[in-house]
Protein backbone atom coordinates (compact mmCIF):
# COMPACT_ATOMS: atom_id res chain seq x y z
CA UNK A 1 0.00 0.00 0.00
CA UNK A 2 2.89 2.33 0.76
CA UNK A 3 4.12 2.19 -2.82
CA UNK A 4 0.58 2.98 -4.04
CA UNK A 5 0.38 6.24 -2.09
CA UNK A 6 4.02 7.06 -2.77
CA UNK A 7 3.26 6.73 -6.48
CA UNK A 8 0.22 8.98 -6.20
CA UNK A 9 2.11 11.64 -4.26
CA UNK A 10 4.86 11.63 -6.86
CA UNK A 11 2.29 11.94 -9.67
CA UNK A 12 0.90 15.06 -7.99
CA UNK A 13 4.41 16.45 -7.53
CA UNK A 14 5.02 15.98 -11.26
CA UNK A 15 1.95 18.14 -11.95
CA UNK A 16 3.17 20.67 -9.38
CA UNK A 17 6.50 20.91 -11.18
CA UNK A 18 4.75 21.83 -14.44
CA UNK A 19 3.26 24.87 -12.66
CA UNK A 20 6.36 25.58 -10.57
CA UNK A 21 4.40 25.04 -7.34
CA UNK A 22 6.03 24.62 -3.95
CA UNK A 23 2.83 23.39 -2.29
CA UNK A 24 -0.58 21.99 -3.22
CA UNK A 25 -3.50 21.90 -0.76
CA UNK A 26 -5.74 18.80 -0.65
CA UNK A 27 -8.84 19.20 1.57
CA UNK A 28 -11.35 16.50 2.40
CA UNK A 29 -14.35 18.50 1.16
CA UNK A 30 -15.89 18.60 -2.29
CA UNK A 31 -17.43 21.68 -3.91
CA UNK A 32 -20.41 21.58 -1.53
CA UNK A 33 -18.13 21.67 1.54
CA UNK A 34 -19.95 18.89 3.39
CA UNK A 35 -18.17 16.57 5.82
CA UNK A 36 -19.55 13.57 3.93
CA UNK A 37 -18.32 13.23 0.35
CA UNK A 38 -18.85 10.66 -2.38
CA UNK A 39 -16.04 8.26 -3.22
CA UNK A 40 -15.54 9.99 -6.55
CA UNK A 41 -14.77 13.28 -4.77
CA UNK A 42 -12.71 12.01 -1.84
CA UNK A 43 -9.36 13.32 -3.03
CA UNK A 44 -7.86 13.23 0.45
CA UNK A 45 -8.57 9.50 0.74
CA UNK A 46 -7.09 8.92 -2.72
CA UNK A 47 -3.76 10.47 -1.83
CA UNK A 48 -3.49 9.23 1.78
CA UNK A 49 -5.87 6.35 2.56
CA UNK A 50 -7.54 8.39 5.32
CA UNK A 51 -11.28 7.71 5.63
CA UNK A 52 -12.25 10.27 8.29
CA UNK A 53 -14.43 13.29 7.63
CA UNK A 54 -12.02 16.07 8.63
CA UNK A 55 -8.49 16.59 7.42
CA UNK A 56 -6.23 18.43 4.97
CA UNK A 57 -3.00 17.39 3.29
CA UNK A 58 -0.45 19.87 1.96
CA UNK A 59 1.87 18.32 -0.60
CA UNK A 60 5.35 19.86 -0.54
CA UNK A 61 8.35 19.09 -2.72
CA UNK A 62 9.90 16.82 -0.08
CA UNK A 63 7.13 16.08 2.43
CA UNK A 64 3.36 15.83 2.85
CA UNK A 65 1.86 17.45 5.94
CA UNK A 66 -1.39 15.92 7.15
CA UNK A 67 -3.50 18.21 9.35
CA UNK A 68 -6.08 16.39 11.49
CA UNK A 69 -8.33 17.27 14.44
CA UNK A 70 -8.56 15.52 17.79
CA UNK A 71 -11.37 13.17 16.75
CA UNK A 72 -9.00 11.37 14.41
CA UNK A 73 -5.67 11.65 16.21
CA UNK A 74 -5.55 7.88 16.75
CA UNK A 75 -7.17 6.84 13.48
CA UNK A 76 -4.86 8.90 11.28
CA UNK A 77 -1.75 7.14 12.58
CA UNK A 78 -3.29 3.77 11.77
CA UNK A 79 -4.47 4.64 8.27
CA UNK A 80 -1.86 7.09 6.96
CA UNK A 81 1.77 6.08 6.41
CA UNK A 82 3.99 8.00 8.84
CA UNK A 83 6.98 7.56 6.54
CA UNK A 84 5.22 9.46 3.75
CA UNK A 85 3.26 11.99 5.84
CA UNK A 86 4.00 14.25 8.80
CA UNK A 87 1.11 14.96 11.18
CA UNK A 88 -0.06 18.33 12.53
CA UNK A 89 -3.13 19.67 14.33
CA UNK A 90 -5.99 20.96 12.21
CA UNK A 91 -5.86 24.18 14.24
CA UNK A 92 -2.47 24.92 12.65
CA UNK A 93 -3.99 24.69 9.17
CA UNK A 94 -7.09 26.73 10.01
CA UNK A 95 -4.96 29.54 11.44
CA UNK A 96 -2.78 29.57 8.31
CA UNK A 97 0.30 29.54 10.54
CA UNK A 98 1.65 26.59 8.50
CA UNK A 99 2.40 28.98 5.66
CA UNK A 100 5.14 30.67 7.67
CA UNK A 101 6.57 27.50 9.18
CA UNK A 102 6.66 25.34 6.04
CA UNK A 103 7.23 27.65 3.09
CA UNK A 104 9.93 30.16 2.13
CA UNK A 105 9.01 33.78 1.25
CA UNK A 106 9.15 33.06 -2.49
CA UNK A 107 6.85 30.02 -2.35
CA UNK A 108 4.03 29.47 -4.82
CA UNK A 109 0.96 27.62 -3.47
CA UNK A 110 -1.61 25.86 -5.63
CA UNK A 111 -5.19 25.66 -4.45
CA UNK A 112 -8.53 24.58 -5.93
CA UNK A 113 -10.94 27.40 -4.96
CA UNK A 114 -14.00 25.19 -5.51
CA UNK A 115 -13.00 22.99 -2.53
CA UNK A 116 -12.63 25.72 0.10
CA UNK A 117 -15.11 28.09 1.69
CA UNK A 118 -14.92 31.69 0.55
CA UNK A 119 -14.39 32.66 4.19
CA UNK A 120 -11.25 30.52 4.58
CA UNK A 121 -10.02 31.25 1.06
CA UNK A 122 -10.18 35.02 1.62
CA UNK A 123 -8.11 34.74 4.79
CA UNK A 124 -5.67 32.43 3.03
CA UNK A 125 -5.20 34.84 0.11
CA UNK A 126 -4.65 37.75 2.51
CA UNK A 127 -2.07 35.79 4.50
CA UNK A 128 -0.18 34.75 1.39
CA UNK A 129 -0.16 38.29 0.01
CA UNK A 130 1.12 39.80 3.27
CA UNK A 131 4.04 37.42 3.44
CA UNK A 132 5.02 38.01 -0.18
CA UNK A 133 4.27 34.48 -1.33
CA UNK A 134 2.07 33.71 -4.31
CA UNK A 135 -1.14 31.70 -4.53
CA UNK A 136 -2.36 30.09 -7.72
CA UNK A 137 -6.09 29.30 -7.93
CA UNK A 138 -6.20 26.25 -10.17
CA UNK A 139 -8.64 25.63 -13.01
CA UNK A 140 -7.90 21.91 -12.91
CA UNK A 141 -7.40 20.04 -9.66
CA UNK A 142 -4.03 18.28 -9.77
CA UNK A 143 -5.41 15.08 -8.25
CA UNK A 144 -8.12 14.93 -10.90
CA UNK A 145 -5.38 15.00 -13.52
CA UNK A 146 -3.69 11.99 -11.88
CA UNK A 147 -6.69 9.94 -10.74
CA UNK A 148 -7.11 6.89 -12.95
CA UNK A 149 -10.02 4.47 -12.44
CA UNK A 150 -11.91 7.18 -10.59
CA UNK A 151 -15.31 6.05 -9.23
CA UNK A 152 -18.30 7.22 -11.23
CA UNK A 153 -20.37 10.05 -9.83
CA UNK A 154 -23.76 8.77 -8.70
CA UNK A 155 -26.93 10.74 -9.43
CA UNK A 156 -30.12 9.43 -7.87
CA UNK A 157 -33.76 10.21 -8.41
CA UNK A 158 -35.14 13.11 -6.42
CA UNK A 159 -38.24 12.54 -4.29
CA UNK A 160 -40.79 14.85 -2.68
CA UNK A 161 -41.50 14.47 1.05
CA UNK A 162 -45.14 14.46 2.11
CA UNK A 163 -46.21 17.49 4.14
CA UNK A 164 -47.58 15.15 6.83
CA UNK A 165 -43.92 14.43 7.70
CA UNK A 166 -42.24 17.80 7.12
CA UNK A 167 -45.04 19.99 8.48
CA UNK A 168 -44.79 22.89 6.01
CA UNK A 169 -45.35 23.27 2.29
CA UNK A 170 -42.46 24.39 0.13
CA UNK A 171 -44.29 27.58 -0.85
CA UNK A 172 -44.68 28.49 2.83
CA UNK A 173 -40.97 27.99 3.38
CA UNK A 174 -40.09 30.02 0.30
CA UNK A 175 -42.26 32.90 1.51
CA UNK A 176 -40.60 32.80 4.94
CA UNK A 177 -37.17 33.11 3.33
CA UNK A 178 -38.37 35.80 0.92
CA UNK A 179 -39.74 37.86 3.83
CA UNK A 180 -36.33 37.72 5.52
CA UNK A 181 -34.63 38.91 2.33
CA UNK A 182 -37.10 41.73 1.92
CA UNK A 183 -36.59 42.97 5.48
CA UNK A 184 -32.82 43.21 5.06
CA UNK A 185 -32.92 44.62 1.52
CA UNK A 186 -31.46 41.62 -0.29
CA UNK A 187 -32.62 40.88 -3.84
CA UNK A 188 -31.55 37.24 -3.99
CA UNK A 189 -29.95 34.58 -1.86
CA UNK A 190 -27.51 31.97 -3.22
CA UNK A 191 -28.14 28.70 -1.35
CA UNK A 192 -25.25 26.26 -1.69
CA UNK A 193 -25.75 24.13 1.42
CA UNK A 194 -27.35 20.91 0.17
CA UNK A 195 -29.45 20.49 3.31
CA UNK A 196 -30.86 24.01 2.89
CA UNK A 197 -31.78 23.47 -0.74
CA UNK A 198 -33.50 20.17 0.09
CA UNK A 199 -35.30 21.63 3.11
CA UNK A 200 -36.61 24.58 1.11
CA UNK A 201 -38.54 22.48 -1.41
CA UNK A 202 -39.14 19.37 0.74
CA UNK A 203 -36.98 17.29 -1.57
CA UNK A 204 -34.61 14.44 -0.75
CA UNK A 205 -32.12 12.34 -2.68
CA UNK A 206 -29.30 9.88 -2.09
CA UNK A 207 -26.30 11.13 -4.05
CA UNK A 208 -24.17 10.81 -0.89
CA UNK A 209 -24.34 7.69 1.31
CA UNK A 210 -26.20 8.25 4.61
CA UNK A 211 -27.07 11.82 3.63
CA UNK A 212 -30.51 12.19 1.98
CA UNK A 213 -29.57 15.06 -0.33
CA UNK A 214 -28.63 15.52 -3.97
CA UNK A 215 -26.14 17.78 -5.69
CA UNK A 216 -27.83 21.10 -6.33
CA UNK A 217 -27.75 24.84 -5.80
CA UNK A 218 -30.76 27.11 -5.50
CA UNK A 219 -31.32 30.84 -5.80
CA UNK A 220 -34.34 32.52 -4.24
CA UNK A 221 -35.47 36.15 -4.58
CA UNK A 222 -37.75 38.53 -2.66
CA UNK A 223 -40.77 37.28 -4.59
CA UNK A 224 -40.24 33.72 -3.33
CA UNK A 225 -39.29 32.60 -6.82
CA UNK A 226 -36.63 29.91 -6.95
CA UNK A 227 -34.20 28.80 -9.63
CA UNK A 228 -33.01 25.28 -8.86
CA UNK A 229 -29.81 24.01 -10.49
CA UNK A 230 -29.39 20.22 -10.50
CA UNK A 231 -29.02 17.17 -12.72
CA UNK A 232 -32.30 17.37 -14.63
CA UNK A 233 -32.30 13.65 -15.40
CA UNK A 234 -33.04 12.97 -11.72
CA UNK A 235 -36.43 14.74 -11.91
CA UNK A 236 -39.62 13.28 -13.30
CA UNK A 237 -42.27 15.47 -14.89
CA UNK A 238 -44.84 14.78 -12.19
CA UNK A 239 -42.49 16.09 -9.50
CA UNK A 240 -41.58 19.17 -11.55
CA UNK A 241 -45.23 20.02 -12.18
CA UNK A 242 -46.02 19.86 -8.46
CA UNK A 243 -44.11 23.13 -7.92
CA UNK A 244 -46.29 25.07 -10.35
CA UNK A 245 -45.21 28.67 -10.92
CA UNK A 246 -42.63 29.65 -8.28
CA UNK A 247 -39.83 27.18 -9.12
CA UNK A 248 -37.88 26.75 -12.33
CA UNK A 249 -35.37 23.95 -12.80
CA UNK A 250 -32.09 24.35 -14.69
CA UNK A 251 -29.18 22.06 -15.42
CA UNK A 252 -26.34 22.32 -12.89
CA UNK A 253 -23.91 22.93 -15.76
CA UNK A 254 -25.57 26.31 -16.33
CA UNK A 255 -24.81 27.57 -12.83
CA UNK A 256 -21.49 29.33 -13.52
CA UNK A 257 -22.94 31.10 -16.55
CA UNK A 258 -25.93 32.26 -14.50
CA UNK A 259 -23.76 33.60 -11.68
CA UNK A 260 -21.70 35.55 -14.20
CA UNK A 261 -24.90 37.06 -15.64
CA UNK A 262 -26.11 38.47 -12.31
CA UNK A 263 -25.94 42.28 -12.28
CA UNK A 264 -27.34 45.41 -10.65
CA UNK A 265 -28.59 43.78 -7.47
CA UNK A 266 -27.89 42.95 -3.85
CA UNK A 267 -26.94 39.28 -3.53
CA UNK A 268 -26.42 37.42 -0.28
CA UNK A 269 -24.01 34.54 0.22
CA UNK A 270 -22.88 32.65 3.29
CA UNK A 271 -19.07 32.83 3.12
CA UNK A 272 -18.69 29.77 5.34
CA UNK A 273 -20.70 27.44 3.08
CA UNK A 274 -20.23 28.81 -0.44
CA UNK A 275 -17.07 27.71 -2.19
CA UNK A 276 -14.58 30.34 -3.25
CA UNK A 277 -14.95 29.59 -6.96
CA UNK A 278 -18.65 30.47 -6.94
CA UNK A 279 -18.16 33.53 -4.75
CA UNK A 280 -15.46 34.89 -7.04
CA UNK A 281 -17.85 34.74 -9.99
CA UNK A 282 -19.99 37.31 -8.18
CA UNK A 283 -17.14 39.76 -7.57
CA UNK A 284 -18.28 42.48 -9.99
CA UNK A 285 -18.70 46.27 -9.59
CA UNK A 286 -22.46 46.19 -10.19
CA UNK A 287 -23.20 43.38 -7.72
CA UNK A 288 -23.39 44.25 -4.04
CA UNK A 289 -22.46 40.97 -2.33
CA UNK A 290 -23.66 40.69 1.26
CA UNK A 291 -21.81 38.11 3.32
CA UNK A 292 -24.04 36.74 6.06
CA UNK A 293 -25.15 33.44 7.57
CA UNK A 294 -27.59 31.36 5.54
CA UNK A 295 -30.99 32.32 7.04
CA UNK A 296 -32.35 28.87 6.26
CA UNK A 297 -29.97 27.41 8.83
CA UNK A 298 -31.96 28.70 11.81
CA UNK A 299 -35.34 28.08 10.15
CA UNK A 300 -34.38 24.47 9.47
CA UNK A 301 -32.85 23.91 12.91
CA UNK A 302 -36.01 24.96 14.81
CA UNK A 303 -38.25 21.99 14.15
CA UNK A 304 -41.96 22.68 13.73
CA UNK A 305 -44.53 20.76 15.86
CA UNK A 306 -45.09 18.08 13.22
CA UNK A 307 -41.35 17.51 12.84
CA UNK A 308 -40.91 17.26 16.62
CA UNK A 309 -43.79 14.78 16.82
CA UNK A 310 -42.11 12.73 14.11
CA UNK A 311 -38.74 12.88 15.83
CA UNK A 312 -40.31 11.61 19.05
CA UNK A 313 -42.13 8.81 17.26
CA UNK A 314 -39.15 7.56 15.27
CA UNK A 315 -36.95 7.57 18.37
CA UNK A 316 -39.39 5.27 20.16
CA UNK A 317 -39.37 2.82 17.25
CA UNK A 318 -35.61 3.18 16.88
CA UNK A 319 -35.21 2.51 20.60
CA UNK A 320 -37.14 -0.72 20.18
CA UNK A 321 -34.81 -1.79 17.37
CA UNK A 322 -31.68 -1.07 19.42
CA UNK A 323 -33.10 -2.78 22.50
CA UNK A 324 -33.91 -5.87 20.43
CA UNK A 325 -30.29 -5.83 19.30
CA UNK A 326 -28.82 -5.35 22.79
CA UNK A 327 -30.96 -8.13 24.28
CA UNK A 328 -29.91 -10.43 21.41
CA UNK A 329 -26.27 -9.46 22.02
CA UNK A 330 -26.47 -10.33 25.71
CA UNK A 331 -27.93 -13.72 24.81
CA UNK A 332 -25.05 -14.41 22.41
CA UNK A 333 -22.49 -13.51 25.08
CA UNK A 334 -24.17 -15.80 27.62
CA UNK A 335 -24.00 -18.60 25.07
CA UNK A 336 -20.38 -17.72 24.27
CA UNK A 337 -21.22 -17.06 20.64
CA UNK A 338 -19.04 -14.23 19.39
CA UNK A 339 -19.33 -12.11 16.25
CA UNK A 340 -17.07 -9.56 14.62
CA UNK A 341 -17.78 -5.83 14.39
CA UNK A 342 -19.17 -6.02 10.87
CA UNK A 343 -21.59 -8.82 11.75
CA UNK A 344 -22.76 -6.87 14.80
CA UNK A 345 -23.38 -3.72 12.75
CA UNK A 346 -25.28 -5.69 10.11
CA UNK A 347 -27.38 -7.43 12.75
CA UNK A 348 -28.35 -4.11 14.32
CA UNK A 349 -29.40 -2.83 10.92
CA UNK A 350 -31.75 -5.79 10.39
CA UNK A 351 -33.72 -4.74 13.46
CA UNK A 352 -34.17 -1.24 12.02
CA UNK A 353 -35.10 -2.19 8.48
CA UNK A 354 -38.40 -3.82 9.48
CA UNK A 355 -39.76 -0.31 10.13
CA UNK A 356 -41.88 0.73 7.13
CA UNK A 357 -40.69 4.35 7.47
CA UNK A 358 -37.00 3.38 7.54
CA UNK A 359 -34.91 4.88 4.71
CA UNK A 360 -31.20 4.31 5.37
CA UNK A 361 -28.53 4.61 8.09
CA UNK A 362 -27.88 8.19 9.15
CA UNK A 363 -24.12 7.42 9.19
CA UNK A 364 -21.84 4.42 9.07
CA UNK A 365 -22.28 2.53 12.33
CA UNK A 366 -19.37 2.80 14.75
CA UNK A 367 -19.19 -0.83 15.84
CA UNK A 368 -16.06 -0.94 17.97
CA UNK A 369 -14.80 -3.80 20.11
CA UNK A 370 -12.25 -3.18 22.85
CA UNK A 371 -9.35 -0.95 21.81
CA UNK A 372 -11.08 0.08 18.57
CA UNK A 373 -13.50 2.09 20.70
CA UNK A 374 -10.64 4.49 21.43
CA UNK A 375 -11.05 5.84 17.87
CA UNK A 376 -14.04 8.19 18.10
CA UNK A 377 -15.16 7.71 14.50
CA UNK A 378 -13.86 4.18 13.98
CA UNK A 379 -15.25 2.37 10.93
CA UNK A 380 -14.89 -1.40 10.68
CA UNK A 381 -15.24 -1.12 6.90
CA UNK A 382 -11.79 0.42 6.71
CA UNK A 383 -9.95 -2.51 8.26
CA UNK A 384 -10.36 -6.14 9.27
CA UNK A 385 -13.36 -6.31 11.58
CA UNK A 386 -12.38 -7.32 15.10
CA UNK A 387 -13.98 -10.29 16.85
CA UNK A 388 -15.75 -9.88 20.19
CA UNK A 389 -13.90 -11.32 23.16
CA UNK A 390 -14.93 -11.94 26.74
CA UNK A 391 -14.33 -9.35 29.43
CA UNK A 392 -14.11 -6.28 27.27
CA UNK A 393 -16.47 -3.45 26.32
CA UNK A 394 -18.27 -2.72 23.06
CA UNK A 395 -19.10 0.78 21.80
CA UNK A 396 -21.90 1.06 19.25
CA UNK A 397 -22.80 4.46 17.79
CA UNK A 398 -25.56 4.20 15.20
CA UNK A 399 -28.59 5.92 13.77
CA UNK A 400 -31.14 5.90 10.98
CA UNK A 401 -33.14 8.14 8.70
CA UNK A 402 -36.89 7.59 8.81
CA UNK A 403 -39.48 9.55 6.84
CA UNK A 404 -40.53 11.15 10.13
CA UNK A 405 -37.11 11.89 11.58
CA UNK A 406 -33.45 11.05 12.16
CA UNK A 407 -31.80 9.21 15.06
CA UNK A 408 -28.30 8.98 16.53
CA UNK A 409 -27.53 7.03 19.71
CA UNK A 410 -24.42 5.61 21.35
CA UNK A 411 -24.28 2.94 24.01
CA UNK A 412 -21.24 1.35 25.59
CA UNK A 413 -21.89 -2.15 26.91
CA UNK A 414 -19.92 -4.79 28.80
CA UNK A 415 -19.05 -8.02 27.03
CA UNK A 416 -18.60 -10.28 30.02
CA UNK A 417 -17.04 -8.53 33.00
CA UNK A 418 -15.78 -4.94 32.83
CA UNK A 419 -12.75 -3.79 34.78
CA UNK A 420 -12.94 -1.41 37.73
CA UNK A 421 -11.21 1.23 35.61
CA UNK A 422 -13.74 0.89 32.80
CA UNK A 423 -16.62 1.15 35.28
CA UNK A 424 -15.02 4.20 36.88
CA UNK A 425 -14.61 6.01 33.56
CA UNK A 426 -18.07 5.01 32.27
CA UNK A 427 -19.61 6.37 35.47
CA UNK A 428 -17.75 9.67 35.14
CA UNK A 429 -18.97 10.02 31.56
CA UNK A 430 -22.54 9.21 32.64
CA UNK A 431 -22.38 11.83 35.40
CA UNK A 432 -21.38 14.40 32.79
CA UNK A 433 -24.22 13.35 30.53
CA UNK A 434 -26.75 13.72 33.33
CA UNK A 435 -25.31 17.10 34.38
CA UNK A 436 -25.94 18.58 30.96
CA UNK A 437 -29.21 16.75 30.31
CA UNK A 438 -30.75 18.23 33.46
CA UNK A 439 -29.53 21.81 33.09
CA UNK A 440 -31.91 24.76 32.79
CA UNK A 441 -30.58 27.74 30.91
CA UNK A 442 -31.83 31.19 29.86
CA UNK A 443 -32.70 32.26 26.33
CA UNK A 444 -29.55 33.35 24.51
CA UNK A 445 -27.37 30.60 25.98
CA UNK A 446 -24.94 29.04 23.52
CA UNK A 447 -23.55 25.54 23.30
CA UNK A 448 -20.12 26.90 24.15
CA UNK A 449 -21.46 28.10 27.50
CA UNK A 450 -22.95 24.68 28.27
CA UNK A 451 -20.12 22.43 27.17
CA UNK A 452 -18.25 22.39 30.50
CA UNK A 453 -21.24 20.90 32.35
CA UNK A 454 -20.64 17.62 30.51
CA UNK A 455 -16.88 17.66 31.14
CA UNK A 456 -16.78 18.74 34.77
CA UNK A 457 -16.63 15.29 36.38
CA UNK A 458 -13.90 14.14 34.00
CA UNK A 459 -11.97 17.36 34.56
CA UNK A 460 -12.09 16.92 38.32
CA UNK A 461 -10.21 13.63 37.90
CA UNK A 462 -7.80 14.91 35.23
CA UNK A 463 -9.49 13.54 32.10
CA UNK A 464 -11.10 14.98 28.95
CA UNK A 465 -12.20 14.10 25.42
CA UNK A 466 -11.19 15.66 22.13
CA UNK A 467 -14.53 15.96 20.35
CA UNK A 468 -17.48 18.30 20.85
CA UNK A 469 -20.16 17.41 23.36
CA UNK A 470 -23.09 17.76 21.00
CA UNK A 471 -24.21 18.50 17.46
CA UNK A 472 -27.48 19.51 15.87
CA UNK A 473 -29.55 16.84 14.14
CA UNK A 474 -31.73 17.35 11.08
CA UNK A 475 -35.21 16.04 10.37
CA UNK A 476 -34.59 13.34 7.76
CA UNK A 477 -31.56 15.38 6.76
CA UNK A 478 -27.98 15.65 7.97
CA UNK A 479 -27.35 13.86 11.25
CA UNK A 480 -24.75 16.59 11.87
CA UNK A 481 -26.80 19.74 11.41
CA UNK A 482 -25.75 23.31 12.11
CA UNK A 483 -25.67 26.03 13.09
CA UNK A 484 -26.14 24.87 16.70
CA UNK A 485 -23.64 22.67 18.50
CA UNK A 486 -22.22 22.12 21.98
CA UNK A 487 -18.44 22.36 22.16
CA UNK A 488 -15.55 24.19 23.79
CA UNK A 489 -15.16 26.56 20.83
CA UNK A 490 -16.91 27.71 17.66
CA UNK A 491 -20.35 27.04 19.13
CA UNK A 492 -21.66 30.55 19.74
CA UNK A 493 -25.14 30.09 18.27
CA UNK A 494 -27.87 30.39 20.89
CA UNK A 495 -29.93 27.26 21.46
CA UNK A 496 -33.59 27.83 20.60
CA UNK A 497 -36.84 25.92 21.16
CA UNK A 498 -37.30 23.18 18.60
CA UNK A 499 -33.60 22.57 18.03
CA UNK A 500 -32.49 18.95 18.34
CA UNK A 501 -29.00 18.32 19.73
CA UNK A 502 -26.98 15.37 20.91
CA UNK A 503 -25.38 15.12 24.33
CA UNK A 504 -22.46 12.72 24.00
CA UNK A 505 -19.54 13.05 26.41
CA UNK A 506 -16.95 10.31 26.19
CA UNK A 507 -13.58 9.02 27.26
CA UNK A 508 -10.97 7.27 25.12
CA UNK A 509 -7.84 5.46 26.22
CA UNK A 510 -5.60 4.66 23.27
CA UNK A 511 -5.10 0.96 22.55
CA UNK A 512 -7.41 0.01 25.45
CA UNK A 513 -11.05 1.11 25.25
CA UNK A 514 -13.52 3.87 24.43
CA UNK A 515 -16.69 5.03 26.20
CA UNK A 516 -19.46 7.31 24.96
CA UNK A 517 -23.01 7.85 26.25
CA UNK A 518 -25.18 9.64 23.68
CA UNK A 519 -28.83 10.65 23.64
CA UNK A 520 -30.64 13.17 21.45
CA UNK A 521 -32.65 15.95 23.07
CA UNK A 522 -35.00 18.65 21.83
CA UNK A 523 -34.72 22.14 23.30
CA UNK A 524 -37.97 23.39 24.81
CA UNK A 525 -39.23 26.07 27.16
CA UNK A 526 -38.95 24.99 30.78
CA UNK A 527 -42.00 24.93 33.03
CA UNK A 528 -42.32 28.00 35.16
CA UNK A 529 -39.91 27.96 38.09
CA UNK A 530 -41.44 29.29 41.28
CA UNK A 531 -40.09 32.73 42.05
CA UNK A 532 -38.01 32.98 38.85
CA UNK A 533 -37.41 36.27 37.05
CA UNK A 534 -36.92 34.99 33.51
CA UNK A 535 -38.14 32.28 31.17
CA UNK A 536 -35.82 29.33 30.88
CA UNK A 537 -35.07 26.53 28.44
CA UNK A 538 -34.31 22.87 29.07
CA UNK A 539 -33.68 19.60 27.25
CA UNK A 540 -36.38 16.98 26.62
CA UNK A 541 -34.99 13.53 25.90
CA UNK A 542 -35.79 11.81 22.60
CA UNK A 543 -33.64 8.66 22.85
CA UNK A 544 -35.07 5.67 24.73
CA UNK A 545 -32.40 3.03 25.37
CA UNK A 546 -31.14 1.93 28.81
CA UNK A 547 -27.59 2.56 29.96
CA UNK A 548 -25.64 -0.59 30.82
CA UNK A 549 -25.94 -1.14 34.59
CA UNK A 550 -22.73 -3.21 34.58
CA UNK A 551 -20.76 -0.05 33.77
CA UNK A 552 -22.33 2.09 36.51
CA UNK A 553 -20.85 2.49 39.98
CA UNK A 554 -23.91 3.49 42.01
CA UNK A 555 -21.71 4.60 44.92
CA UNK A 556 -20.30 7.38 42.71
CA UNK A 557 -23.72 8.78 41.78
CA UNK A 558 -25.53 11.44 43.76
CA UNK A 559 -29.12 11.02 44.88
CA UNK A 560 -30.28 13.36 42.10
CA UNK A 561 -28.31 11.46 39.47
CA UNK A 562 -29.83 8.15 40.63
CA UNK A 563 -33.31 9.68 40.52
CA UNK A 564 -32.72 10.93 36.97
CA UNK A 565 -31.46 7.54 35.83
CA UNK A 566 -34.34 5.63 37.47
CA UNK A 567 -36.92 8.02 36.00
CA UNK A 568 -35.32 7.74 32.57
CA UNK A 569 -35.25 3.94 32.71
CA UNK A 570 -38.86 3.79 33.87
CA UNK A 571 -39.87 5.90 30.87
CA UNK A 572 -37.83 3.69 28.52
CA UNK A 573 -39.64 0.58 29.75
CA UNK A 574 -43.07 2.20 29.58
CA UNK A 575 -42.59 3.42 25.99
CA UNK A 576 -40.66 0.51 24.51
CA UNK A 577 -42.06 -2.61 26.17
CA UNK A 578 -45.26 -2.66 24.05
CA UNK A 579 -43.13 -2.76 20.88
CA UNK A 580 -40.79 -5.69 21.58
CA UNK A 581 -41.09 -9.44 21.93
CA UNK A 582 -41.24 -11.46 25.16
CA UNK A 583 -37.52 -12.23 25.31
CA UNK A 584 -36.49 -8.60 24.78
CA UNK A 585 -39.16 -7.50 27.26
CA UNK A 586 -37.66 -9.66 29.98
CA UNK A 587 -34.23 -8.26 29.23
CA UNK A 588 -35.52 -4.67 29.24
CA UNK A 589 -37.35 -5.13 32.55
CA UNK A 590 -34.11 -6.27 34.17
CA UNK A 591 -32.06 -3.45 32.63
CA UNK A 592 -34.52 -0.74 33.71
CA UNK A 593 -35.07 -1.91 37.28
CA UNK A 594 -34.44 1.00 39.63
CA UNK A 595 -30.98 1.32 41.10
Amino acid sequence: MKSQYNYRIQAVRNEMAKLDLDAFVVPHEDEYLLEEVSDCNNRLKWISGFTGTAGVAVVLKDDVIFFVDGRYSVQVTKQVDGELFSFESMAVFESNSWIDSLLPPSAKIGIDPSLHSFDWFSKFISKVAIEGRKSLPLKNNLIDLCWTNRPTKISTNVKLIDEKYCGKSSITKCKEVADILSKVGVDRLIITNLESTCWLLNLRGSDIPCLPVFYSTSIIDQNAEVIYFLDLTTLDEKLKSSFKHNVSFKCITQLDEYLLSISNCVTQIDPKVINAHMARLLQKPDVNVIQSSDPIGLLKAQKNPIEITGMKACHIRDGAALINFLSWLDLQVREQTFYDEAQLADKLETFRTVDELYQEPSFDTVSAVGSNGAMCHYNHKDTTAKLMTNNTIYLVDSGAHYLDGTTDVTRTVAIGKATKEQIKMATLVLKGHISLATIRFPFGTTGQQLDAFARQHLWQKGYDYEHGTGHGVGHYLNVHEGPQRIAKANSNVALLPGMVVSIEPGYYRQDEFGIRHENLYVVKESLNISGSDINMLCFEVLTHVPFDRRLIDKAELTKCEIEWLNTYHEMVYRLISPLIDTRSNAWLLKETTAL
